[in-house]
């Protein structure tokens, strides 16, 4: 949808020569064979329902923190003065962190027995642990090594609500406001290197090496303050996957 050049280390699959708008129909095929795969394994289970329930509505948040990601770029529409935390945070909220951290645990909770009304906490903790994995992705799309990460980051050029600019916009004065303004957003070499020269200058390296030893203390306690030691050990298990990762 972005128009990128490469996932998970390989040409993005609409980019193949034999493949293009075809992407759009073997993305539905996968789409629903979500459903067919959890008939074919749980329907004689008694919280069969409950995972449908749950599919659901993770792929609805999903799709709509997609929505609000890609209406925030759109041509002709470019401004930064409307990017901010509470903007940014509620895009990677829905469309990475449901997915990617809660519904997984959700999954094995319901299959445990569980009702996941009574664990509000749990879903907070991995909440925020998936609100920071997206965090780093943004920083890796800036400063991470392609080879490593898998893809050629393009957040500035597609002027992208991104961590770092946000977070450029707090740090930076007014002339260095003007030249964020002036060259992000834009797919020319030259404007990105200037907009990577200003986050170096105002060493967002560091801002979010800080943010990032904050976050992993305040995880930390809260996963420590939960009742459950199985649960404990499930989500210092996810965190301990992400904290510092390089890809």
């Amino acid at each position: 949808m972005d128009g990128s050049h490469t996932r998970r280390g390989q040409p993005c699959w609409f980019r193949l020569p034999k493949v293009g708008l075809i992407a759009l129909n073997d993305g539905i095929i996968l789409r629903n064979h979500v459903a067919r795969i959890l008939k074919k394994h749980f329907r004689e289970k008694p919280y069969y329902v409950d995972l449908i329930d749950l599919f659901n509505e993770v792929e609805f948040q999903t799709a709509s923190g997609q929505m609000i990601d890609l209406i925030t770029t759109l041509e002709g529409e470019k401004d930064l003065s409307k990017y901010s935390l509470q903007l940014h945070r509620r895009i990677v909220q829905y469309k990475t962190a449901y997915y990617s951290f809660y519904l997984p645990v959700a999954c094995a909770l319901l299959m445990a027995g569980e009702n996941l009304d009574y664990h509000v906490d749990v879903k907070n903790v991995l909440i925020d642990m998936g609100i920071y994995f997206q965090l780093q992705d943004d920083y890796l799309d800036c400063f991470g090594d392609p080879e490593k990460i898998g893809k050629i980051g393009t957040d500035i050029e597609d002027f992208k609500c991104s961590w770092l600019v946000v977070k450029a916009l707090e740090h930076c004065n007014e002339e260095q406001k003007k030249i964020l303004f002036e060259h992000y957003g834009k797919a020319d070499a030259a404007d990105v290197a200037k907009v990577k020269e200003l986050y170096n200058h105002i060493d967002l390296k560091g801002v979010f090496a800080d943010y990032e030893d904050k976050i992993y203390e305040r995880l930390t306690s809260s996963i420590e303050a939960h009742p459950s030691t199985a649960l404990q050990a499930v989500l210092k298990s996810f965190l301990g996957k992400i904290y510092k990762r390089q890809k």
